[in-house]
């Protein structure tokens, strides 16, 4: 099977968002591509209309190991999101991303951010730790075990230590787009119909309806999640045994 065969098995939204990542950030690592040609500065995308910068300023991942693991919080909140809660439905996803993505923009703007990746990570965190099985657990490293719903929390405390309150203000923004993307779109659904993709849209995506919010599917995180006592059990019961995720121990990025 071809390497080719292997990248088509990814949903299409998430193929999309980790290959922009790849795309936006690997030439400003290799130096072929100035970083001030890829931030969000106001002044010029209103009065110069480079409006590239809008999009490309959430896809400027970290540098060194930083970049491996905001590449894996991607793909892997994603992919869990778009393959089991939006089965099917992945011109909702992408609809509900660019509503979310708007939002994180305009909440950045009064705190003059440059670059809104770690807000874009902490939403889609919040929503796949929102809508995992209760009392699931999370390890970070193998050394740190905590309710998965704690995760972005956490996530924000280590950006608070490492970037100052600037950077923790910033991934803030993402964790209030996540709540509202849960609570409006899943929780109480009062944004179900506001997040449903418009016709352009599903054409241009090519998926149909699946399941809506409310309906049971699997669901996941971008950590090494650990079920709770019960799912675990039931398991045991129905199969004779365990079955084990692709857990992946994530730190800061």
């Amino acid at each position: 099977m071809s390497f080719m065969d292997e990248i088509r098995k990814i949903p299409p939204v998430t193929r999309t968002l980790c290959g922009s990542l790849l795309v936006v950030s690997l030439p400003v690592m290799l130096h072929i591509v100035s970083p001030y040609k890829i931030i969000f500065v106001k002044e010029l995308v209103t009065k110069k209309f480079e409006i590239w910068r809008v999009f490309t300023s959430f896809f400027l991942g970290g540098s060194g190991i930083n970049f491996i693991f905001d590449l894996i919080m991607l793909y892997r909140n994603s992919d869990q999101l778009e393959s089991n809660n939006y089965v099917a439905r992945s011109a909702d996803y992408a609809w509900q991303l660019l509503i979310a993505g708007a939002a994180i923009l305009a909440m950045n703007i009064p705190l003059q951010s440059f670059v809104h990746t770690r807000p874009l990570l902490i939403a889609l965190t919040y929503v796949s730790s929102r809508l995992a099985p209760p009392g699931t657990q999370t390890s970070i490293f193998g050394l740190i075990s905590m309710p998965l719903i704690y995760f972005p929390y956490a996530l924000i405390a280590l950006d608070l230590i490492m970037g100052g309150p600037q950077a923790a203000a910033s991934s803030v923004t993402g964790a209030v787009v996540g709540h509202l993307w849960w609570w409006g779109v899943w929780e109480t659904r009062a944004l179900e119909r506001a997040g449903r993709a418009p016709v352009w849209l599903r054409s241009f995506v090519g998926n149909s309806d699946g399941p809506r919010p409310g309906s049971t599917g699997g669901s996941g995180s971008g950590v090494h999640v650990i079920p709770p006592r019960r799912v675990r059990e039931e398991a045991a019961a129905t199969t004779g045994g365990y079955r084990w995720g692709s857990g992946q121990r994530l730190g800061d990025s």
